[in-house]
Formats: C-alpha cells, structure tokens, sequence
C-alpha cells in the first residue's frame, strides 16, 4: 500500500497501527490494551479513511468524538473526496483535519511527511494514557 510506504520511507519512530477497516478500528480504539499482539496504549494521532468497508470513516468519527477517553486524540481524515459536504461533516463530527489523497505517489509522500512533520513534531498533543 502507497500510504505505508510513505510511513516507512520517512521512518516514523511511532508504531503505526493498520486497520482493515472501520469495525476493526473501533474494536481497538473501544477496547485497547486487551488483545494480545495489539498495543497497549492509545495512539498519538489518528489517521481516518472516510470510505473503509464496514463501518464507516464517519461512524467512526462520530464513536471517537463521543467517547471521554477518545476524545481529545486527534484524528486526521484522509480521503479521495474533495466533495464540500464530506469536508464540513467531518469537521462537524470533529475532525481535526481533513487532507485529501493525492493520485501521484510523489505527492502523496510529501502530504504525509507534511502532516505527520506537524501532528507528531511541531504540535503538542493531548497525554492519552
């Protein structure tokens, strides 16, 4: 997958945890450090697909933002849709940001390195756990 690539290329210190899709991203974020094989604290940031199958980005959304020990983590949408409505929604949800995906692969690891330079370097986060 493009998007791990890009993770590796610019080698992230923090453990990124993939999810196949949104059940199985609210099962970990619901239930953390319970599973074995799984981490055992909350994650910095989160990095949320609106279209995953199952659950959606927004049902997800919505479950984090709702949750009291979820909800300060950041949680940044990543997206194909550039569609207005799907923006505002997420914001509405509680989105902290919202990036589109770009096609070309060069871009795509630049808007991550982007990102993840300011959520994981030059801003101050929340202390999850």
């Amino acid at each position: 997958m493009a998007l791990e690539r890009a993770f590796r290329k610019h080698e992230l210190l923090n453990p990124v945890l993939r999810c196949e899709d949104g059940d199985q991203a609210l099962d970990y974020l619901l239930g953390y450090g319970k599973k074995p094989g799984w981490p055992q604290v909350l994650p910095a940031i989160i990095l949320l697909d609106l279209n995953m199958p199952g659950t959606d980005g927004r049902a997800v959304l919505d479950v984090l933002k709702k949750d009291p020990q979820l909800h300060s983590i950041p949680v940044i949408i990543f997206s194909t849709s550039s569609n207005i409505r799907d923006i505002e929604d997420c914001y509405q949800l509680g989105a902290n940001s919202y990036l589109t995906k770009p096609i070309e692969y060069a871009a795509l690891e630049e808007k991550i390195r982007l990102a993840m330079r300011y959520w994981l370097n030059a801003s101050e986060l929340p202390f999850a756990n």
